[in-house]
């Protein structure tokens, strides 16, 4: 790929990723056949994240790195997020790609209250962009897929997430 190439790749992705318009992305193509049986995630302790601890409920999985500015920037919202949702039965994980000390370095100069994790490979995922956000309804069924930044602390999105987890 030439550099003109490159570039205008670049440009498209960050324009994907800065994406901030509340709108409702089901999960299609290649992410729907994901299951969160093949997600494999590791604690920072370097445990095996075991989701049959979480039969039943919603599973909120939002793919980041400390490198990235999208990221850092809905980590608020996704904050606020979690404490307007407390009360449901929704698990939040955060898994990165980046080594166990970088995310213990980001988690020490942050104060959020987040599940940090690791994932091996991104790209076994199909994520081809961060940060990535999957919802997995309390069936094990990913039912929401979306590369891009979100505000996940406006009403719309809080509804979002918790229309999935509401019984059907």
């Amino acid at each position: 790929m030439n550099p003109g190439s490159k570039l205008g790749l670049l440009i498209l992705l960050g324009a994907i990723a800065c994406n901030n318009e509340a709108k409702q992305q089901p999960a299609s193509g290649s992410a729907s056949q994901i299951s969160i049986a093949n997600i494999k995630l590791l604690d920072l302790n370097g445990h095996v994240v075991d989701f049959s601890e979480y039969k039943d409920k919603t599973v909120f999985i939002n793919f980041w790195a400390t490198w990235c500015k999208p990221c850092r920037e809905e980590m608020p919202s996704i904050q606020k997020a979690m404490e307007i949702l407390k009360n449901e039965n929704i698990q939040f994980l955060f898994p990165s790609e980046e080594s166990n000390h970088e995310i213990e370095v980001f988690r020490a100069a942050h104060e959020y209250n987040f599940n940090f994790v690791r994932v091996e490979s991104l790209a076994e995922l199909n994520i081809m962009g961060l940060p990535t956000t999957f919802i997995f309804n309390p069936d094990g069924k990913l039912v929401f897929s979306e590369m891009g930044y979100r505000k996940w602390d406006d009403k719309i999105n809080i509804d979002l997430i918790q229309s999935f987890s509401d019984p059907k």
